[in-house]
C-alpha cells in the first residue's frame, strides 16, 4: 500500500502560520523533505489548493521574477519543484471546489476516496497540506509519516498544524537532522 506522507514547515511552537495568517519565517516553499524520489502524487485540502496553484503557476510562468505573493525571487529548489509538479497528479479533498487550472488535478469528495487512492499502485503520496486536511487525515488513521522542518522561532500565535488532531497519537522517530545550520528536519511514522 502507498504511504501518505505529510510534509510541513513549522515554527518551534508548532505553528504553520503566524498571527498574520502567513508563515513569514519560511524562505522557500520547495519540497525540502527528500520525498521527491519516493512520491508520484500530491494531496491538498480545499483551503490550501487555490493559493498553491496560484503560487506555483506564477513561478512556472516567470521563474526569474519576484513572486507576486512574496515579492521575493524563487530559490533554485523552488524553480525545480515548479518544473516537476505540473506533470504530477494532484488530488484535492473538497466538497465545494469544482475547477482547477492544472489539467492533472482531480477532486476527491470523501476521505474514503483517499483510502482508495492509497490502495492504488504507485509511489507514495505527498500530503502538502494544509492544517485542516492534515488533522482530518491523522484522525482518520490515513497519514503514515509526518516530516517537519522546524524553524527556530516561537510564532506566539497563529494556526497550529495539529490544533484539530483528536486524542493522542504515538509516533516513532525515523530521522532527525540539522538543515542549513539553524533548522531541524524531523521525520516520524505513526506507531502501530
Amino acid at each position: 500500500m502507498r504511504k501518505l506522507i505529510s510534509g510541513m514547515k513549522i515554527s518551534l511552537d508548532g505553528r504553520m502560520e503566524g498571527p498574520d495568517g502567513y508563515a513569514d519565517w519560511v524562505t522557500a516553499w520547495s519540497e525540502d523533505y527528500g520525498l521527491t524520489p519516493h512520491i508520484d502524487a500530491c494531496l491538498l485540502g480545499a483551503g490550501m489548493y487555490p493559493g498553491y496553484e496560484q503560487y506555483w503557476t506564477a513561478m512556472q510562468n516567470a521563474p526569474n521574477e519576484p513572486m507576486p505573493m512574496t515579492g521575493e525571487l524563487p530559490t533554485d529548489e523552488e524553480v525545480e519543484w515548479a518544473k516537476l509538479i505540473p506533470g504530477m497528479p494532484h488530488y484535492v479533498l473538497s466538497s465545494t471546489l469544482k475547477s482547477a487550472l492544472w489539467p492533472n488535478t482531480r477532486f476527491l469528495r470523501s476521505i474514503d476516496e483517499i483510502a482508495e487512492l492509497k490502495r492504488e499502485p504507485g509511489k507514495d503520496i505527498y500530503l502538502v497540506g494544509g492544517a485542516q486536511i492534515t488533522s482530518t487525515l491523522i484522525n482518520a488513521g490515513l497519514v503514515d509519516e509526518v516530516h517537519l522542518i522546524v524553524h527556530p522561532l516561537l510564532a506566539g500565535g497563529g494556526k497550529g498544524l495539529f490544533d484539530r488532531v483528536d486524542g493522542r497519537h504515538a509516533l516513532r522517530l525515523i530521522d532527525a537532522k540539522p538543515v542549513n545550520g539553524a533548522l531541524v528536519h524531523l521525520s516520524y511514522s505513526f506507531a502501530e
